[in-house]
């Protein structure tokens, strides 16, 4: 049966209609021209160049500023196209009356007016600090200068004005980076024409930039994601910093020449007569400065916007130099730098980016990757033999490129998705590769890898499993189950069975794997599916029947006030059943915050329905309403409140941070209270777990609690700070058009005095607002570095103090790790989890510098201890004081 057909009334069906508007446009020649200039080099990029250059001309007039857009956007969005598209300009400043054979006139250059008009482009994206597209305009400026269209006086002159960048005061590391990419990458493209020109130029180029990476070392130190506590050192095996590895490239052409591996189809050309055509002349740029808000230099320090601080870019190598590209290789840098501006240009589409990732050998030298299997044999020998593996280079670069400290570029559910879809475009060749990467990966978190990349990498690794049938040879990590039980490796497991089962369900996660691993002492498996647990469901536990009658309130939808008043009828009874040792308030509290938890527990919207309902409830409880000293219970209230929620959902750790998230949304507990919750109490959850929560460790789960609370607080901070920009614009504008209504002169020509400006109530509220919700972050941010501190350097008197935490600093210790214990583990664990909040919360931390050393740090003045000179190192480097 169709539905599509027409009724017998003749009604057209509105797909009908919609067909017939697709049909109505109609591209115009301009419009056909800009697409198959963005489209050149689809099927051979070699033939057809020829073939674009004659469609461009016969369309007559030509319209610069569409050819101009057109090439823009070629160069911005398909890097690996520039030397194609400085092909196709330079037949466009041929003169075609000559029959080809020479250089036109300037004035009759068609290439000339495109570059005219395309450096006009090139200067807005330099003026807005668009660092991505200044960069690839710059590739394609230095294929234009090799290619003999631009003179090499002013590409160099361009590239002087990105290394002046380096020796600014004060420059971040995120602007010396971009410059830096910007010259050195330009000079390894023109580096032969520029040296001829000026012999000096390219090692002066050189020396600004090593100039400039020799000071970031503290910097490296800290982003290393191979960690050794024990060592100051920065030399990281089977890792490269970008920087580094772009100086060291620059080097190794210089001193080759500049014989670069880059593609110049231009240079088949003949080279232009100079008697007739004269170079283009870049103009002269100004990079200018990082946009300064007024208010950063006020006394307001938190009122100006914190801009993310950006680090030196450790990427991670997993195969060896004859399957993968060494970036330290002039060619094992460019297919690098290529391939990561492709994943970064292509996160709106990462099927696209799939399908141009695989296809991107067809756009370098052949003989740079290994052909496809059943390819036929080339027609002539290759001019390079590095025969590297296609799909081994794409899943290195795009983990490499998740994996960045302390955060990535792009989102990191980007690079795993982006991973999928490779693996369903090809599945028998990157397959292979994605298991190889996993057991390197797997391998090396016995090494020392970062806390926050093993985190990162069970949650690519469950989404991966889940995309792909939950296929795993899991019987190969048997060996390690005899592993101490917070080992990296068993850490590793055990986290990813959880997200397996968060993306899936519990029976298809546990028929995966192997009987060794179902087994309660290996701590692999959850002893039980994710769901709730509800401390007085069943009829023997005590104090069952006091759960039940509040149940039956919340089930029976009691008004607040009724519940309120029932629970203080309920305390005097219960402070009659209880013994001296029990509290009764907290034993209410707990009782109440668990009932309502089970009303809301079938599904989120329950919870939320729960929650928003009995919400005034929940403001007595964690104000100590219950209790006859409401002033001194607030804290402690709300402490119980958290512990109430997280044993409630002790086999969901997915449940207590979504629960945990909703109370700080609406206010019943303070980003500060979680926080002070997840160092102090978090250990008394679950006492099943005791082997992996005592002493005080701090694991993903613990992270992720500390994580949330501090973006909750910081996220309140920046909303308010937009919200009081507006009101005071708006204050601002009232004042102004009051000001300028009707002039301030009377009619004698005296001077009226100003009248007086109505206060705006809604601004005032807003800044009272924004005051208080800094003084909670800045709350938040020390209350974390306080826990940190005194778990890595407690002292005799500390909650839950590792014994392990100074133990382990030293050399031997590490290299004696393989009989390390629990507690040595838990100890190196947490000590990870301090470094990477240091460095992710730097641009915080920075603001209050001064008050957070003197309360945390001025103990340690005066003392001769590892843990402690370490916790000092840590933040005087995320800090910028080293």
């Amino acid at each position: 049966m169709s539905y599509n057909r027409q009724s017998r009334g003749g009604r057209r069906h509105y797909r009908d209609d919609e067909d017939d508007r697709r049909r109505d446009i109609v591209e115009s020649p301009q419009e056909r021209l800009k697409f198959a200039i963005i489209k050149l080099g689809e099927a051979d990029p070699y033939q057809e160049i020829s073939a674009v250059e004659s469609r461009i001309r016969e369309l007559a007039p030509p319209d610069i500023y569409n050819l101009s857009e057109s090439f823009h956007i070629g160069v911005t969005e398909q890097p690996y196209k520039i030397p194609f598209y400085a092909a196709l300009l330079r037949l466009l400043h041929e003169n075609p009356s000559k029959d080809g054979d020479s250089f036109g006139a300037d004035e009759n250059s068609l290439g000339k007016q495109i570059l005219e008009e395309f450096w006009k482009g090139f200067q807005a994206y330099v003026d807005k600090l668009m660092w991505r597209e200044t960069r690839l305009c710059i590739h394609f400026f230095a294929h234009l200068t090799s290619a003999q269209l631009i003179s090499p006086e002013s590409f160099a002159a361009l590239l002087q004005s990105f290394t002046a960048v380096l020796d600014e005061f004060g420059v971040s590391h995120g602007r010396a980076k971009r410059a830096a990419l910007c010259a050195a990458e330009g000079l390894m493209i023109a580096g032969a024409v520029l040296t001829s020109h000026e012999p000096a130029f390219p090692g002066e180029v050189i020396m600004s930039i090593q100039t400039y990476t020799e000071t970031t070392g503290s910097g490296k130190w800290i982003v290393q994601p191979v960690v050794r506590l024990h060592s100051p050192a920065v030399a990281v095996e089977n890792a490269d910093e970008l920087l580094d590895t772009a100086l060291i490239a620059l080097k190794a052409l210089e001193s080759s020449g500049f014989e670069g591996p880059y593609p110049r189809p231009y240079s088949q050309y003949h080279p232009p007569d100079s008697s007739l055509f004269t170079l283009f002349s870049l103009p002269s740029v100004l990079v200018p400065p990082e946009v300064i808000e007024l208010e950063t230099l006020s006394s307001e320090v938190e009122e100006s916007e914190i801009k993310r601080q950006e680090w030196p870019e450790y990427f991670l190598r997993l195969f060896s130099d004859d399957v993968t590209p060494d970036p330290n290789t002039p060619a094992g840098y460019a297919v690098r730098s290529d391939l990561l501006v492709m994943i970064d240009i292509f996160e709106v589409n990462r099927k696209e980016a799939a399908r141009l990732l695989l296809e991107y050998p067809k756009w370098v030298a052949p003989g740079t990757f290994k052909p496809k299997p059943g390819a036929p044999p080339p027609e002539m020998e290759h001019l390079v033999n590095h025969d590297w593996q296609l799909e081994s280079t794409l899943l290195e670069t795009m983990l490499g490129a998740s994996l960045v400290l302390p955060q990535s570029s792009q989102a990191q559910i980007y690079y795993d998705s982006l991973i999928t879809e490779v693996c369903k475009l090809s599945p028998s060749t990157v397959g292979p590769a994605v298991g190889k990467s996993i057991r390197k990966l797997y391998s090396s978190l016995t090494d020392g890898l970062d806390v926050e990349i093993e985190r990162r990498f069970s949650e690519w690794f469950a989404i991966h499993m889940s995309n792909f049938n939950f296929q795993w040879v899991w019987k190969e990590w048997i060996p390690d189950l005899d592993l101490a039980i917070q080992h990296p490796k068993r850490a590793f497991m055990r986290t990813a069975v959880e997200h397996e089962i968060r993306l899936s369900y519990y029976d298809r996660v546990a028929k995966s794997l192997p009987e060794a691993m179902h087994a309660l002492e290996a701590h692999i498996l959850p002893k039980q599916a994710p769901g709730p647990d509800f401390m007085y469901d069943d009829i023997s536990k005590p104090h069952h029947d006091a759960a039940q009658s509040i149940l039956n309130l919340f089930r029976g939808r009691a008004k607040a006030e009724d519940v309120i008043v029932h629970l203080d009828t309920l305390r005097n009874t219960l402070e009659s059943e209880i013994s001296e040792t029990e509290n009764v308030n907290s034993l209410v509290r707990i009782i109440s915050t668990q009932s309502l938890l089970h009303v809301g527990s079938r599904s989120f919207s329950h919870l939320l329905n729960a929650i928003e309902r009995y919400l005034p409830l929940l403001r007595t409880l964690a104000s100590g309403g219950v209790t006859a000293s409401a002033a001194a219970g607030n804290l402690e209230a709300k402490a119980d409140i958290l512990s109430a929620a997280a044993l409630f959902w002790k086999y969901n750790p997915q449940m207590v941070a979504i629960v945990f998230d909703k109370l700080m949304q609406y206010q019943i507990v303070d980003p500060t209270d979680v926080v002070s919750w997840t160092f102090l109490h978090v250990s008394e959850v679950d006492e099943s777990e005791a082997d992996l929560r005592a002493p005080l460790n701090l694991s993903a789960f613990e992270w992720n609690l500390l994580k949330a609370a501090l973006d909750k607080a910081i996220g309140r901070v920046n909303t308010a700070r937009r919200k009081l920009a507006i009101l005071r614009k708006e204050d601002d504008d009232n004042r102004a058009r009051a000001k300028a209504s009707g002039g301030n002169m009377d009619v004698d020509g005296e001077t009226k005095p100003d009248e007086p400006v109505m206060e705006n109530p809604a601004l005032a509220v807003a800044l009272k607002a924004f005051s208080s919700l800094t003084r909670e972050q800045k709350t938040a941010l020390s209350r974390t570095l306080e826990g940190f501190v005194s778990c890595l350097a407690p002292s005799p008197t500390s909650l839950h103090p590792n014994p392990k935490a100074r133990e382990i600093l030293t050399e031997h210790s590490w290299h004696n790790r393989a009989n390390w214990g629990k507690e040595e583990w838990n100890a190196w664990e947490t000590w990870g989890w301090y470094r990477h909040f240091c460095r992710a919360y730097s641009p915080y931390l920075r603001n209050y510098a001064t008050t957070f050393t003197a309360v945390s740090f001025a103990r340690f003045e005066g003392q001769s201890d590892p843990a402690s000179d370490l916790l000092q190192k840590i933040w005087d480097v995320s800090i910028g004081q080293e």
